[in-house]
């Protein structure tokens, strides 16, 4: 199964948005959708579950909370999968001013872990305000929140740019820490240097494909990632297998976080009736 791990969809924007963001899911089996960050999360997580609803065989969603100001209890946050049929949640500790092990982050981390909540930490990359702190988008502030809780699923979202080897170090540390490779295929040579990281330090099996749409195109991101190792026909440089560059785009990514999509249950609905 292939599924993109990170996508946007702008609701204050005309239908094209939408349009464009369909046609983006067409390439994959299933696309993540990351619901913004807005003054109200309850505004914007009704949004996004009404959207995905009209294509939840295509997507899943994750809510937007900021655990400084909203209530994070587990029969509060239990509302997330059973009344807006979202799949997990997306937290923007650098957009919204909190550090990650923020004492309200923490308590919100242990109600996640209880519900089986997969978290994505969209902390660095692009998306990155003039006036997000920066020192809270580096990952390895995640490694107290990995330690207090084990069994919590956590993404690092756009592999925690532009502090990529604090990634790698946490996703060999931790058993559920995984790191969202957000392909940019106008930056071939930094989806190389990452790739080959993560290959010599031998934890492509934590690595999730992400397009980050809009800013890519899932189908122009697959090639890039595959395609990189035809550059280095006439060098010397080391070259990843592409068996290994093919596993990080087919990984099932749902299945790795533990969310059970519509796709999923047809399945196992299907095993059942063998």
């Amino acid at each position: 199964m292939i599924v993109d791990c990170h996508t946007h969809i702008d609701f204050s924007a005309d239908d094209s948005v939408s349009s464009e963001h369909l046609e983006a899911a067409e390439t994959v089996d299933v696309c993540i959708v990351l619901a913004g960050a807005e003054d109200s999360s309850q505004r914007v997580n009704k949004k996004l579950a009404d959207y995905v609803s009209k294509h939840k065989e295509k997507m899943v969603g994750f809510a937007f909370v900021d655990p400084t100001k909203d209530e994070t209890s587990v029969k509060k946050l239990a509302s997330t999968p059973e009344k807006l049929g979202l799949g997990g949640v997306v937290l923007y500790c650098s957009n919204c001013g909190f550090h990650p092990a923020h004492s309200r982050a923490m308590r919100f981390y242990e109600s996640a872990q209880e519900l089986g909540l997969p978290v994505f930490f969209h902390n660095g990359g692009h998306a990155l305000r003039a006036k997000a702190i920066l020192d809270y988008a580096q990952p390895y502030l995640l490694d107290e929140v990995a330690r207090t809780f084990p069994n919590l699923k956590i993404v690092i979202g756009a592999m925690g740019m532009p502090f990529a080897e604090q990634t790698l170090s946490m996703i060999a540390k931790h058993e559920n820490v995984y790191a969202d490779l957000t392909i940019k295929p106008s930056s071939v040579w930094q989806v190389y240097n990452t790739v080959l990281a993560a290959y010599e330090r031998g934890v492509m099996d934590k690595l999730l494909f992400g397009s980050g749409f809009p800013f890519g195109n899932a189908g122009e991101c697959m090639e890039t990632l595959l395609g990189f190792n035809k550059l280095l026909g006439d060098t010397n440089l080391p070259a990843v297998p592409r068996g290994n560059i093919r596993s990080i785009i087919e990984r099932d990514t749902l299945e790795v976080l533990g969310i059970k999509h519509e796709s999923i249950k047809a399945q196992e609905h299907r095993s059942t009736m063998v």
